[in-house]
């Protein structure tokens, strides 16, 4: 579908449109005017993580086109919890730990919308915690049924479940959709965006805005990322992967990103880069080998948003030194890295793992293999016969165990 809106234009071709409430209205509003469109984050955490940059690029996109984009920091809601996605009640923060988890998240924003002259954050507790609650119920609770409440995913997967589903919880949908309904009223707000798991709450904000307001309001949600796999973007065997820098180093952001499944590289260079289209689909078509030059592109652009240009440079910087050199890089504090010499006649993933005591025992080097924990030269170890004759005509060898163990086995 082409739109008349560059902003639509660029996040359909990328890949970011899953649902959208009337698009073809809000594509002509916005082929004609500049509006203002918002994405709530809640502040569970005193970081973000990267199952949330779907939803940072989008509100990028939307800032890069001269629109304005709205950063919602849910510091009321999040005294809550929102069910959506949820297989159980999420732990309660207290207000002060909100706030301490704002001041360490708000930086962030700024890596992706231009907050010094049209975007800005706002925080949900300014207006929320002044709710009169009778008011609310009189004003807005006849407003939302529950028949439709109950027919959304995030509350119906709950209690198809048989798993429960507080009252608090559900009145966090109730806040939600005033949220959208505040912003329309106070900052002529006409769009809302979030993850699929959001759609029901946006619905019951677009419904506000058009029975109260009466103005057109529009939703578009991004679909659920995944690895190729099946896996949740963003989650490891080590954790998640954090977008702030104290809590994981640019470097591991970096591998991160450079050790994706092939499959995944194209599909996260259009959601997750500031590419052209163009150049993203000259990367998508290498293949084999080559693919690895897209998965280095992918991670060097990506940690550029997130971490910045100079970060970016050093991650790559030291990624090509801890392959092609034998000094150990001293800006690697949590990488184990070691370097040996072994002979061709024992020449098994076994002995080499062994030789660079990145792990204490052969068991353990065979889980490992077993699940996806090996790299050689970036690619998985699959040999159920743990040889290694497959790159004995080589010098060297770069040997990764997990994310932070690193060996250079040179042969001999």
């Amino acid at each position: 579908m082409k739109f008349k809106s560059e902003f639509l234009n660029e996040i359909n071709e990328r890949g970011f449109i899953y649902q959208h409430i009337e698009i073809e209205g809000l594509d002509n509003l916005m082929s004609k005017n500049k509006i203002s469109g918002y994405i709530g984050f809640d502040i569970t955490s005193d970081s973000l993580h990267v199952g949330s940059l779907i939803q940072l690029m989008l509100l990028h996109w939307l800032d890069f086109y001269g629109h304005q984009s709205i950063a919602l920091i849910g510091g009321g809601t999040t005294l809550i919890g929102d069910p959506s996605g949820k297989d159980q009640t999420r732990k309660i923060l207290s207000k002060k730990e909100i706030d301490k988890n704002i001041s360490n998240i708000e930086r962030t924003f700024s890596s992706f919308i231009n907050l010094k002259d049209n975007s800005f954050i706002i925080n949900n507790y300014d207006w929320l915690s002044n709710l009169n609650y009778i008011d609310f119920l009189r004003d807005f609770g006849s407003r939302i049924t529950l028949n439709k409440m109950l027919t959304f995913d995030s509350v119906k997967s709950r209690l198809d479940r048989e798993q429960p589903l507080t009252i608090l919880e559900f009145n966090y949908m109730l806040l939600q959709a005033y949220d959208f309904f505040y912003l329309n009223k106070n900052h002529n707000c006409a769009l809302q965006m979030g993850g699929s798991d959001q759609w029901g709450n946006i619905l019951s904000g677009v419904d506000l805005i058009r029975k109260i307001n009466k103005k057109e309001a529009f939703g578009i949600t991004s679909p659920l990322i995944t690895n190729s796999d099946g896996s949740k973007m963003g989650k490891t065997t080590d954790g998640a992967i954090w977008l702030n820098k104290n809590k994981i180093s640019s470097l591991d952001f970096f591998q991160f990103w450079r050790n994706v499944n092939d499959n995944d590289v194209s599909r996260f260079l259009y959601l997750f880069t500031k590419l052209p289209l163009y150049e993203i689909k000259k990367l998508s078509a290498l293949k084999d080998q080559e693919i690895n030059d897209a998965k280095q592109i992918l991670a060097y652009e990506v940690t550029k948003i997130v971490r910045g240009k100079e970060d970016a440079d050093e991650a790559l910087d030291i990624t090509k030194n801890i392959f092609n050199s034998n000094i150990v890089d001293k800006r690697l504090p949590n990488i184990s890295q070691n370097i040996s010499n072994i002979k061709n006649d024992t020449f098994t993933i076994l002995d080499a793992i062994e030789k660079l005591k990145l792990v204490n025992s052969r068991s353990e080097i065979k889980r490992l293999i077993k699940s996806d924990g090996i790299k050689i030269n970036d690619e998985l170890y699959k040999n159920p016969n743990f040889s290694l004759k497959d790159y004995s005509s080589l010098n060297e060898i770069k040997i990764t165990v997990g994310k932070k163990k690193i060996g250079i086995l040179k042969i001999i």
